[in-house]
This record gives structure tokens, C-alpha cells and sequence, in this order.
């Protein structure tokens, strides 16, 4: 029997790498996915690589308080409660504290935190008894990763975010988990702006710094979060899942 047959599961930023693959796990135990990202484009691709009518799409942009209220009328106008929010979208500029520029701090901060906060806020109405909400951080938000002040710093607000709400939400018998994944082989590589030699040395020397001597595949972290979603996670809550190939034990 599946897992999530007839769930109905709501994953921001899930058009590629991580939220795609989550998706795809989810769709494959029977349960309602409908994914959201910015790009109808890279929706319509997801959508056909998936090929599953159980697959809805929704354009939107986190960072944007209009677009969040109407993901939120969308699911509201269904008439069905979500039994699980995967809040995954999120974006990463690297730079020096000296090369980090306002317009890009203020943009992983509208999304990775703001937007991610107000959408989960706006969502709780409509959250089923028993659900599941799972946050993505990344394991750089307990590290020293030189060029990624801001954004660490938004990832660590994530973890906050997420400790304290499982905390608030428990008496409602709402669940909420965080994972943080590590190095992952996602296609946020091929927007690095560097030449593809460069981007597969850069990979090659990530995967060595592992104790698992690799980077993660997608699917792994989504098997994580199909994990705290389930039936098997149900007295869990407020932990952080690192899916870092052992990244944080050589801190």
C-alpha cells in the first residue's frame, strides 16, 4: 500500500533539483503533489517529466507577498487541507562581505526567510489535522563557509524559525522538521556563472571533503523528507535532519 495515497502535499520550489525529486517520490507512494516555482517553463518540464495527473502547478514567486496570497486562495479555492508542506524554495547568492550587494541580501532574505515564514503563516488555516511541515535549511548555516555570510545567515534563521514553530504548532498536533541538506548534485551547479570545467572541479574537490567521498543525489534528500512526513516520523518534531554526506562532522 502506498504511503501517501490520496495526501495532499504542497512543495515551494518545486520545479528542480531537490523539490523536483521530492516530488517524484511523493507522486510515486499515491499522493497529490502540486509543485510551485517561478518559471512556468521549468513547471511545464517537471510536469512532463513526471507525467502524472496526480501533478498540479502553480506559478509563483515566495519572495512576494501578493503571489504567496493567491498559492494560498488557490489551495483554499480546493476546498482540501494539506496533510503535508514541504517549504523548499530558496535561492543563494555567494559573495564576500565585501562583494555582497543590498539587492542581493534583501533577495535571499525575502525568500528564503520572509517569504518562507509568511507562506507557512498564511498556510495554517488550511493544514490538516495530523500534518507535516518540513522546512529546507543547509548545513552551511552551522558552518564557516567563506563567500556565504548571507546566506548561511538565512539558513540559520530557517532552523530558528523552524525549532521554535514545532514548539507553537504541537498543540495543534502539527509537525515541524527541518533538513539541511550538504553538498547535493542539483542543477544549481549549471547557474554558477562559471565555465563547466570550473563548476566540475569545484564538485570534484566538495565531493572529496566528504567522509562519504561524494556528493548526495537529490533523491536522498527527498527520501529524508518523505521520511519525516510519514507515519514512521509521527513523535517527531522540531529536529534538524543533515543530509551532508558527514560534511558537519570535519567542523
Amino acid at each position: 500500500m502506498s504511503k501517501f495515497k490520496d495526501k495532499q502535499v504542497l512543495i515551494t520550489g518545486g520545479s528542480t533539483g531537490i523539490g523536483l525529486a521530492t516530488a517524484k517520490a511523493f507522486i510515486a507512494e499515491g499522493a497529490h503533489v502540486t509543485i510551485t516555482g517561478q518559471s512556468a517553463e521549468n513547471l511545464k518540464k517537471a510536469a512532463t517529466e513526471i507525467g502524472n495527473t496526480n501533478l498540479k502547478t502553480s506559478v509563483s514567486d515566495i519572495g512576494n507577498l501578493v503571489s504567496i496570497d493567491a498559492l494560498v486562495e488557490s489551495v483554499a479555492k480546493s476546498g482540501k487541507k494539506l496533510d503535508v508542506v514541504f517549504l523548499n524554495a530558496g535561492i543563494a547568492v555567494f559573495a564576500p562581505l565585501e562583494g555582497t550587494t543590498v539587492e542581493a541580501f534583501d533577495a535571499m532574505f525575502n525568500v528564503n526567510v520572509k517569504g518562507l515564514y509568511f507562506t507557512l503563516q498564511k498556510l495554517l488555516p488550511h493544514l490538516a489535522a495530523g500534518a507535516s511541515v518540513i522546512l529546507t535549511s543547509s548545513v552551511v548555516s552551522t558552518g564557516a563557509l567563506a563567500n556565504a555570510s548571507a546566506y548561511a545567515a538565512t539558513k540559520a534563521a530557517v532552523s530558528s524559525i523552524g525549532r521554535i514553530i514545532a514548539t507553537e504548532l504541537a498543540p495543534k498536533g502539527i509537525r515541524v522538521n527541518v533538513v539541511s541538506p550538504g553538498p547535493i548534485d542539483t542543477p544549481i551547479f549549471g547557474k554558477s556563472g562559471l565555465p563547466k570545467e570550473a563548476a566540475d572541479g569545484f564538485k570534484s574537490s566538495m565531493a572529496a571533503s566528504l567522509p562519504l567521498n561524494r556528493l548526495g543525489e537529490a533523491h536522498e534528500v527527498a527520501d529524508a523528507v518523505l521520511y519525516l512526513a510519514s507515519e514512521g516520523a509521527k513523535f517527531v518534531t522540531g529536529v534538524e535532519l543533515y543530509v551532508d554526506g558527514g560534511a558537519s562532522l570535519r567542523r
